[in-house]
C-alpha cells in the first residue's frame, strides 16, 4: 500500500462543506469520485478537516491509499482538474508514510475572515460587508485574550461528537489589506463553527456593545448562548495547513 496527501483548492459556494452527507453534494464527494474513476477503484479520501456550507479553501489537503505507487502523480493531477467541477482544483499529489494522516498529524491549521464596509460587486462575493464603525483596535486587544485560554465551548457549535473543547492558539491578529478587514488565526486545532463565532464575539467588540472584558469572560463561561452569533460562511477561507516534514516521503 501506499499512501498519497493530495493538496486542493476550492471555492465552497455551491457545496454543502467538505464532508460527505446525503442531503446535499460535498466537496469530497466529487473529489472521491473522480479518483474512483481515474484509479478505476473506490477510493475514499480523508480531509484534513471539515469546512461548513459555503466556506472556501485556498488550501485543503486530503490523504488516500494505493495498492501500488502511482507511476505519474502529476499526470493523475492534470487528469483529476479535467474532471472536477471548476471551483476545486488540485495542486499536486505527494508520497507519504504509510502511517500518516491529513487530520491528525497537521501541526497547525490557518483561517483567513474577510469584511468590508461598502457594497462591491466583486469582493463582497468572498466579504461580508457591516455597518458602521468598527474599533478594530479594541478587536485586536480582545483577539489578544485568546491567547490566555485553551478551552473554547463558548465558541464551538453545540453537541458535537468531539472528546475535548481544548485548542491552542498561536496567531488571532485583524489586519487591514486595503478595501478589506481581515482576521487570521492559527491554532493547533479548531471546533466546527470556532472561527465564525469568534469573529462574531469581536464584531460585538468593535460595535461597542461588548468590552475586552466582557469578550473574556465569555470564554470563560464556557457558554455558547453568550457568544455572538456566527458571521457568514462565504467570508472564510482556510488558508494553509502544516505537517512534520519526516512524514513525507522522497518523490
Amino acid at each position: 500500500m501506499q499512501r498519497y496527501f493530495l493538496y486542493l483548492t476550492y471555492n465552497g459556494t455551491p457545496y454543502h462543506g467538505w464532508q460527505i452527507q446525503p442531503n446535499g453534494i460535498t466537496v469530497q464527494e466529487c473529489v472521491e469520485k473522480a479518483l474512483t474513476l481515474l484509479l478505476r477503484r473506490d477510493t475514499p479520501i480523508v480531509g484534513a478537516g471539515r469546512t461548513d456550507t459555503g466556506v472556501h479553501a485556498r488550501l485543503m489537503v486530503a490523504h488516500f491509499d494505493t495498492e501500488e505507487a502511482l507511476r505519474d502523480p502529476q499526470g493523475l493531477v492534470e487528469k483529476m482538474n479535467r474532471v472536477l467541477p471548476r471551483d476545486i482544483a488540485i495542486y499536486k499529489i505527494v508520497p507519504v508514510r504509510p502511517d500518516a494522516h491529513s487530520r491528525f498529524d497537521a501541526l497547525s491549521r490557518t483561517y483567513r475572515y474577510y469584511m468590508i464596509d461598502h457594497k462591491d460587486p466583486f469582493l463582497g462575493t468572498y466579504a461580508w460587508r457591516y455597518h458602521g464603525n468598527l474599533d478594530f483596535d479594541k478587536m485586536n486587544e480582545a483577539a489578544s485574550c485568546l491567547f490566555r485560554y485553551t478551552d473554547f465551548t463558548s465558541f464551538s457549535k453545540l453537541h458535537t461528537d468531539v472528546k475535548t473543547n481544548n485548542c491552542l492558539i498561536m496567531k488571532a491578529v485583524w489586519a487591514r489589506e486595503g478595501d478589506l478587514w481581515v482576521f487570521e488565526i492559527k491554532a493547533d486545532r479548531f471546533l466546527r463553527n470556532m472561527v465564525r463565532a469568534i469573529v462574531g464575539t469581536l464584531y460585538e467588540v468593535g460595535r461597542g456593545k461588548l468590552s475586552v472584558e466582557d469578550f473574556c469572560q465569555v470564554i470563560e463561561d464556557k457558554d455558547r448562548g453568550r457568544a455572538g452569533a456566527s458571521v457568514p460562511g462565504n467570508a472564510l477561507f482556510l488558508v494553509d495547513i502544516e505537517y512534520p516534514k519526516e512524514i513525507f516521503e522522497e518523490s
